[in-house]
């Protein structure tokens, strides 16, 4: 009786461990929309990494430093949006800091070179480009341009605004997708 209470007890605060861990590093987020169709579509649910943009509290050489390396190029990210809406956002993150974007109607350049994130053509909303993406904050588009509200309205995201990296499309379970 005793072995069997332990186990039961054992059992219970490995499952309350590792549903606190779940909590801490996964948040779920529900695809609202079209801006980023195809490679997301209205009522996907995705699991989103938010402990993957951790930021290191030891600042080197005055850089951000991040524990698993930071945003990257090409990564789906959800974020708080610059408009102030409570609805957080999904996009793919296309320039960096110090990175010089440029759209001249149809394609996407990044420092000079076309990208291939997309095949459709990504409209200005404004004649300002090139532009260069500040420290610490990102340029992203949704993958459907054509609709998408994104860093061609309201300009940059900040590194502060970012929740996670998308890690999964979970629902509907016949969509189930992992990304890298």
């Amino acid at each position: 009786m005793r072995a069997a209470l332990r186990d039961t007890g054992e059992t219970i605060i490995t499952a309350v461990v590792i549903f606190l861990i779940l909590q801490v590093t996964t948040q779920s987020f529900l695809i609202e929309g079209s801006s980023m169709e195809p490679t997301l579509v209205q009522d996907e649910r995705l699991l989103v990494n938010r402990f993957v943009y951790t930021q290191s509290p030891f600042s080197l050489f005055g850089d951000e430093n991040y524990l698993f390396g930071g945003p990257k190029r090409g990564d789906i990210v959800v974020f708080h949006p610059p408009t102030g809406s409570d609805t957080d956002f999904v996009k793919r993150i296309i320039g960096l800091p110090g990175d010089w974007i440029d759209l001249d109607g149809n394609s996407v350049y990044i420092n000079g070179e076309k990208t291939e994130w997309v095949s459709v053509t990504t409209a200005r909303r404004h004649e300002n480009y090139p532009v260069q993406v500040p420290p610490g904050e990102y340029f992203v588009l949704g993958d459907n341009r054509r609709v998408s509200v994104d860093s061609r309205n309201w300009g940059f995201v900040s590194a502060d605004a970012l929740v996670g990296r998308a890690w999964s499309v979970y629902w509907p379970v016949n969509e189930l997708q992992l990304f890298s």
